[in-house]
Formats: C-alpha cells, structure tokens, sequence
C-alpha cells in the first residue's frame, strides 16, 4: 500500500484535540467500568502478532514475489478486522488503524474517537535478522540428522518442514503447534513440497521422526 505524507490542517489537528480530551475526561469520570474497555483496540491480539510476523517476512526475504504475498496476506487478515495496516518510516514502526479513520490512504484526525483503538508495534527489535537465520540454521540442522539417522523418505520431508518453519513461522520445527503441524500437513506440504506417494504415506510418522531427532540437536537460544 502507498502512504501518503500530507499533513492535515490545523483545524483537524485541534478537532482531534478536542475529542481526545474529551474522551479522557470521560474516562476519570467513569468508575464502575465499561464493556467497551475490553474492545480497545478491536483486533484481536493475535492478528496483530500475525500481522507483525508477515510484516518481518516481508521484509527479511528477497524474494519479491514472496515479499508481496507476505504483505497481501497481512493486509488481508487485518482488513478482515476492519483495519488498515501502515509502515512508519520514520520511527520503522506498524501501525494499525480502524478503517473508519481513514480516507483515501490517510487518517482524518477528525474521525478518532479513542486513539487506544490504534495499535503500534516497533519493528526495530534488535537481532532480528540474525534471529531468522539462527532458527534456519537449526531447522537445517534438524533435517540433515534426519537424513542421517533415518534416510528417505523421511529427509526429504524434513527439508520441506524446516524451510516451512523458518519461512512462515520464524520457529523451531520443535516448536510447532498443533494448528501448525496441520497446516503444513494439509496445505503447505501438499502444494509446495512436492512430496512422493510414499512421503504422503508415512508423514505423521516423519513429523514425529522430526520431534524426536530435534531433541538430540542443540537448539536456538530463546529470544
């Protein structure tokens, strides 16, 4: 999506003034609670974690086809919360704004209600980069005692696993949920894997094999 720069007037500047105010006022005059505080913001914290994951994907690969499916998947998802996902450059940070804010790619201050309804998520942790590859690296690792402890058809299963984990999950294949382990078994493997009649046959037992071999290898550190 394009962002666009263009600084509101002053006279929405002071109007989103006014109802933040308001909106605090409102807040300290409120003691016996609210059913709307526990719906700010409105996207669930999942799909924020999730739009954060694509985001860094996005970013991280350079392959540009997949760079633009990371960011169509993220968009999508957070749309489907009536959001609008947008980059901050200038302090490298994701925000997430209720599509009813905006208007034609830019937030009309005059609109917010309750600026809690934003969401902001910093994408300059720290050893990012370096996170990803140490967990690709281990998924690797994984997959080749695979291959070695167990052969075919096993290895080649472990191969699409880890890169499967590393690309779409930044985890260790050790750390897959059991929603993951699905996916990838009905999804991922069987569109992108390419896998043998005889891999298909035996793939619970191939990811079981995986769990076990991950726990003789020595694992990422935890961040």
């Amino acid at each position: 999506m394009t962002r666009t720069n263009d600084e509101p007037p002053e006279w929405a500047k002071e109007r989103a003034r006014e109802v933040m105010a308001a909106e605090e006022s409102s807040d300290d005059a409120e003691t016996d609670g609210d059913e709307d505080d526990d719906r700010v913001p409105d996207v669930p914290a999942d799909i924020v974690d999730e739009a954060e994951r694509l985001t860094r994907l996005a970013r991280q690969t350079e392959d540009e086809a997949a760079a633009a499916f990371y960011r169509e998947r993220r968009d999508e998802l957070v749309e489907g919360h009536d959001y609008v996902p947008r980059l901050r450059e200038e302090d490298d940070t994701l925000v997430l704004y209720p599509d009813e804010w905006m208007d034609d790619g830019t937030v009309q201050l005059d609109r917010i209600d309750t600026t809690d309804r934003a969401v902001e998520v910093s994408l300059s942790g720290p050893g990012d980069a370096d996170r990803y590859r140490e967990i690709a690296a281990y998924n690797d690792a994984v997959a080749d005692a695979v291959a070695d402890a167990h052969g075919e058809p096993h290895a080649d299963t472990a191969r699409s696993f880890a890169a499967f984990m590393s690309n779409h999950y930044v985890r260790a294949v050790d750390d897959a949920t059991p929603d993951i382990r699905g996916e990838f078994r009905e999804e991922y493997f069987p569109r992108n894997g390419w896998p043998s009649d005889e891999q298909m046959a035996v793939l619970d037992e191939s990811l079981d094999v995986i769990e076990s071999v991950a726990a003789d290898v020595d694992g990422p550190e935890e961040s």
